[in-house]
């Protein structure tokens, strides 16, 4: 039997001892799903900022790029895809950018998948020093992107009123330089009704000829009324698992990423409400991804959602 060619990720995210953020929530599903995955820790926390109290260690760029360069000194900087999120250091993210510019020489087939955290709901909380930064410099070497609809307005100078102008951001976005463009989350209407969150995609593939065809999807995902953290880091993680899976078929892969992460969710919030107790609010600790216990889910989610084709 012929061995399965393996599949190596490099994952540059933050770090906690306790809960599931960052590469805590993206390790395990990929290793579940059969990828290997190497991870540098951006930062080291004892647990996520949403609680009361946290300690840690940042990495810095000069950090960054001594371990990297460890990597390379023994020849094993070999990488089909490299996964990265958070980050709020200016030197740090051009140092990633340096990184992924040297693997994709390597290996022109690796793919990028980026998740540019800025802010969400009108507000950022990185250095607004780090727009300019990804903008220019991180979403041209991108080959997924996955930003909500702040960071994508952000992005392309675009506000989103309507599908119609999604349609055209995530244009814009492939124009910048990703094939691939998920909106993890929208303030778009669903014709659902209030309870339902939009979630956009689209897919450019461009075809032996030079020309090129997109598909573009629309999901209505059941909103959770709780806080949960860690879960757009777990969406760019199954997004780059599907992908990898369906490589010209957004439509499944989102569906397959969103199931999960509905089967995530749930889990988490009933448990979260049953440590809690009637009437009482979860705590952050309380609200952990339920992740190990998930396993079964992730390696095959049963599909709750199904996307549109627009």
């Amino acid at each position: 039997m012929k061995q399965e060619m393996e599949c190596r990720v490099l994952s540059i995210q933050s770090h906690v001892v306790r809960g599931y953020v960052g590469n805590k929530s993206a390790s395990f599903p990929l290793q579940v799903l059969g990828f290997e995955v190497d991870s540098i820790n951006s930062v080291q926390f004892s647990n996520h900022t949403g609680y009361a109290h946290w300690k840690g260690q940042v990495l810095t760029a000069e950090e960054l790029n001594v371990l990297y360069e460890g990597i390379k000194l023994n020849n094993v900087n070999h990488y089909d895809y490299v996964l990265t999120g958070y980050s709020r250091d200016v030197s740090f993210l051009e140092m990633v950018v340096d990184i992924v510019a040297e693997l994709k020489k390597a290996n022109p087939s690796l793919v990028y998948v980026c998740d540019p955290v800025m802010g969400d709901h009108g507000a950022m909380y990185v250095p607004e020093m780090l727009l300019p930064v990804y903008r220019d410099k991180v979403v041209p070497v991108a080959n997924i992107l996955t930003p909500n609809q702040f960071e994508a307005e952000l992005l392309t100078g675009r506000k989103m009123k309507t599908e119609k102008d999604a349609v055209e951001i995530m244009d814009l976005l492939h124009k910048m330089g990703p094939e691939t463009v998920v909106l993890t989350s929208t303030d778009l209407h669903s014709k659902l009704g209030d309870p339902y969150l939009v979630v956009l995609g689209s897919q450019r593939i461009v075809k032996p000829d030079g020309s090129s065809s997109s598909q573009k999807i629309r999901m209505d995902i059941p909103k959770v009324d709780a806080v949960f953290v860690g879960t757009g880091d777990l969406f760019a993680a199954m997004l780059l698992a599907w992908t990898h899976h369906h490589p010209k078929d957004l439509k499944a892969a989102c569906e397959k990423t969103v199931s999960l992460m509905h089967h995530v969710i749930k889990r988490t919030i009933t448990y979260a409400n049953e440590m809690a107790g009637p009437g009482k609010k979860p705590s952050p600790a309380q609200l952990e991804l339920r992740m190990v216990q998930s396993k079964k889910d992730i390696e095959d989610p049963a599909l709750v959602v199904e996307a549109t084709v627009l």
